[in-house]
């Protein structure tokens, strides 16, 4: 196993060293270039699972890449859970995938409050163009689970995990948002502005 430092960055306020150790074996080798699909967290503040109340394995935590006293500058509150980039466009690149609903990747880091458990999913219709994930191993796929283990003895606050969203091609993505029982739609512009997609308006 070896140990090596890579200066990750994505749209926070800093880029962030991660330590990242990668080990050698006959399963899934690195995901390329487009994206990272191992980060861990950052050492200041790691969360753990608390123990389950029945002595059952508790639920594994999502690995973040930073903990943060509440959501960064650039971001916007989607339902009460979770932060998503306010930028018109997230920049999309080749993603070297097989899978032709993920030919398109852009990197962003998904923010969500500590304690929480959220799935993300692409939109009704949208299950063979588009592709979310987030997290350790990230994995392409129609639907991403976060578990955001919240900091033992520390108040609430934010957890940074890397990943990001895959398209087949450049698009308003809707994806949506499940939290506490509730459901809420955002819609990203990958690779394209939402405006520029949107039907004009009489």
């Amino acid at each position: 196993m070896r140990r090596t430092s890579r200066k990750v960055c994505w749209p926070l306020s800093t880029c962030l060293v991660v330590t990242l150790a990668a080990c050698t074996s006959s399963g899934r080798s690195d995901q390329g270039a487009a994206h990272e699909p191992g980060p861990t967290a950052s050492s200041k503040a790691i969360p753990s699972a608390p123990p389950s109340i029945d002595g059952s394995a508790p639920e594994p935590c999502t690995a973040p890449v930073d903990v943060l006293p509440e959501p960064p500058a650039g971001y916007r509150l989607v339902g009460e859970d979770v932060a998503v980039p306010d930028r018109a466009v997230l920049q999309a690149q080749e993603s070297g995938e097989a899978d032709p609903a993920a030919r398109l990747f852009a990197k962003w880091g998904l923010v969500v409050r500590g304690g929480a458990v959220i799935d993300l999913r692409v939109a009704p219709g949208w299950e063979d163009r588009a592709r979310v994930g987030w997290g350790s191993a990230t994995v392409p796929a129609v639907t991403a689970h976060i578990r955001a283990c919240a900091p033992v003895g520390a108040e609430p606050r934010w957890l940074a995990f890397v990943g990001g969203t895959w398209v087949a091609r450049a698009a308003c993505l809707p994806l949506t948002i499940r939290s506490r029982g509730q459901a809420v739609q955002v819609r990203l512009g990958v690779g394209i502005s939402c405006e520029s997609t949107d039907p004009p308006r009489s």
